[in-house]
């Protein structure tokens, strides 16, 4: 699934290929694709104009100038490629958006599984999806302060604490592995009996996976590809996640790899003790 690094590098390309670009054009080929009236979505898009493409932790934001915005959100395998070239689409094209400039934005997604809403700009903070996020790493609100109280209050092991998203939002498997590794934190203690230099250090690596992610492009561990087909190389420098059965970068024993909350969980045993 695409985390906050790789939606992020999809927000940075798309701004360079279509922003200021109309939409002269829309064809939904899978109608589960849009929340809402398929119709409406269609009628309220076509004609419009690209304003900006923001993010909200790994929500894809494309604003409109009448006031909209398609919330945007690739769950496991959706892409964006911007093409003239017709062998572009193919079955797994479920969204054509033709531009006035004659490429077509193409959302292409092989296991069905992203969504698109139109919403109201300036009621994007109301909508149900975004307004149940936590902070993200490398923003203001991303503190001790705030991040501390929304991890401590829960029992559970921090790994699946770390995934959900109303805790902090935009991490997903790969790079709470990696958060953890960093931060000597073992995947199954219990989150309330961290201590605050668990806390600082889960905010500092997040932090810095979150920034080593965006500038390595993000990670291609299977499918991720930016919207000009390029893979990411953040893979390359993983340290847990994908590295089970070889040396622990850091001490030398192997990385094991178990099942946490049913997500396959990379750690080291030496380093990474549970409390």
């Amino acid at each position: 699934m695409p985390e906050m690094p790789e939606v992020e590098i999809v927000r940075r390309g798309l701004i360079k290929q279509i922003q200021g670009r109309k939409i002269t054009n829309v064809e939904i080929r899978y109608q589960n694709l849009i929340t809402g009236d398929v119709e409406q979505f269609i009628d309220m898009v076509t004609g419009t104009t690209i304003t900006d493409i923001g993010r909200r932790a790994k929500f894809l934001l494309i604003h409109l100038d009448n006031g909209y915005t398609i919330i945007s959100h690739l769950r496991m395998e959706g892409k964006y490629r911007v093409s003239n070239d017709p062998s572009m689409i193919d079955k797994h094209s479920h969204a054509i958006f033709s531009l006035d400039d004659g490429q077509k934005l193409i959302y292409n997604d092989v296991r069905k599984f992203g969504r698109m809403q139109l919403w109201r700009t300036h009621d994007l903070s109301v909508n149900k999806s975004i307004q149940k996020l936590g902070p993200e790493p490398l923003s203001d609100e991303f503190t001790a302060e705030n991040v501390k109280p929304r991890i401590m209050r829960h029992r559970k092991d921090i790994k699946t604490v770390l995934l959900d998203q109303s805790v902090m939002s935009g991490l997903g498997n790969i790079y709470v592995d990696e958060v953890l590794w960093n931060a000597k934190i073992h995947p199954e203690t219990p989150a309330n009996h961290l201590n605050d230099e668990d806390i600082d250090n889960i905010i500092k690596y997040s932090n810095m996976e979150m920034k080593m992610g965006i500038e390595a492009g993000g990670s291609t561990v299977r499918s991720y590809l930016d919207s000009t087909g390029h893979a990411g190389h953040m893979q390359d420098f993983l340290h847990a996640y994908g590295k089970e059965g070889t040396p622990c970068d850091r001490c030398g024993t192997e990385i094991v790899k178990i099942k946490v909350g049913g997500r396959g969980t990379h750690f080291c045993p030496k380093c990474q003790v549970i409390k």
